[in-house]
This record gives structure tokens, C-alpha cells and sequence, in this order.
């Protein structure tokens, strides 16, 4: 069973800027990405978790690459529109990939009572991936919502052009089991509002 995410569990949202939608930058000549309904999932779980008054937090990517699209001091290092940050919201500027490296998220986290972290955003296989993994060891019950979460093609070593999809799932698989507790957006809605019998936590590392 997992349990009903209660005011001890906060939504954290990693580097929802404009920038990831630079794909020539991330992907090369052939960039693209996954999973366009990202963030129509995720507009749906954060205006839920807002209705239940629940914590919010966020990440704004500020690259130290001089031609990385995410800095802050460009129109790309932006949050998307719909997404934006409140004033009760937490939010930590970082420059690499963990959301907790540099940053006073853990220690902004541990005093507004949160032990369970659910984690969406951009991307999968980097900003996502170190800072579950770093959530995992430090202790929070991590759940990473797969569908709110995209990535892009990878070139790898050999020229080999990595598919998006097969990017992103490869970086799911190393996630779920070890560090987190991989769900999907319709299960992390219903558990704003009871507990689900038919899943299992799956968090190891502990």
C-alpha cells in the first residue's frame, strides 16, 4: 500500500523554464523530446496540490555554460507560463544538476515538516534523476511522477542518436526500485485523496 499524501509531503517541480524547449541545444542537429503532455499533467497535479493547500517547491536552472538556453539572465531561463511560483512557495536557484547541491532546498523542505517528496519536471535523465537520487539518500520517501517528467535525444559515444523515449524509460528504470517509487500523474491525483491498496512503495537504498 502506498498512503494518502498528506501536509508531510511536498510537490517539488525541477527547472520548469523555457529553455528546455531549446532541443537544438540539448539533442544536437536532430533534437527532439518525449512526451508532449508533460506538462499538461503536471499543470493538473500542481493546481490539484495547490486546491489541497499543499506544499510547493521549485528549482530554476542557472547554468554556468556560457550558451546554455536555462540562465536566469535570458528570456529562456524563464518558468513557463502557467507554472509560475507563489509566495509561499519555495524556491532555489541552482547551477548543477541536483536540486540539492548549493541550495537551501533540503534544509527549507525539513522545516516546513516535509519527509516525502514527489518530484516532476524537466530533465528525466538529469536534473530529475540526480536530485531523486539525492532525495533517496537523504532520506525522503521520493515518488517520481513519470508522465510529468520529459526528456531528449542523446548522442551517444559511438554517433548512435538515442531515442528520447528510450532515454527517458532507461532513466525511470534506474530510478524506480533504488531511489523513488515511480507513479503515474492519475495515481499521484487519487493519492491527494486516499490511500492505494493496489501499489506498493518501491524505494530501496534505505
Amino acid at each position: 500500500m502506498i498512503e494518502k499524501f498528506s501536509k508531510n509531503t511536498g510537490l517539488l517541480l525541477i527547472d520548469v523554464q523555457e529553455g528546455v524547449d531549446v532541443l537544438e541545444y540539448w539533442g544536437g542537429p536532430t533534437g527532439r523530446r518525449n512526451n508532449f503532455d508533460a506538462e499538461k499533467n503536471m499543470k493538473l497535479l500542481l493546481n490539484k496540490w495547490r486546491k489541497m493547500d499543499g506544499k510547493v517547491a521549485y528549482t530554476k536552472h542557472d547554468s554556468r555554460e556560457e550558451n546554455s538556453p536555462l540562465k536566469l539572465s535570458i528570456q529562456t531561463g524563464n518558468i513557463k507560463k502557467g507554472f509560475e511560483p507563489t509566495i509561499d512557495d519555495i524556491v532555489v536557484e541552482k547551477d548543477v544538476n541536483s536540486g540539492f547541491i548549493g541550495t537551501s532546498l533540503e534544509i527549507q523542505l525539513r522545516r516546513a515538516g516535509i519527509d516525502r517528496l514527489v518530484v516532476i519536471g524537466f530533465f528525466t535523465n538529469f536534473c530529475i534523476e540526480t536530485t531523486v537520487r539525492m532525495s533517496g539518500n537523504m532520506g525522503f520517501d521520493t515518488y517520481l511522477v513519470h508522465d510529468c517528467c520529459a526528456t531528449t535525444n542523446r548522442i551517444g559515444i559511438d554517433g548512435t542518436d538515442y531515442d528520447p523515449e528510450i532515454v527517458h524509460n532507461l532513466s525511470v528504470a534506474n530510478m524506480h526500485g533504488e531511489f523513488c517509487t515511480a507513479i503515474s500523474t492519475q495515481d499521484a491525483l487519487r493519492l491527494l485523496d486516499q490511500d492505494l491498496d493496489h501499489m506498493d512503495r518501491a524505494q530501496g537504498n534505505e
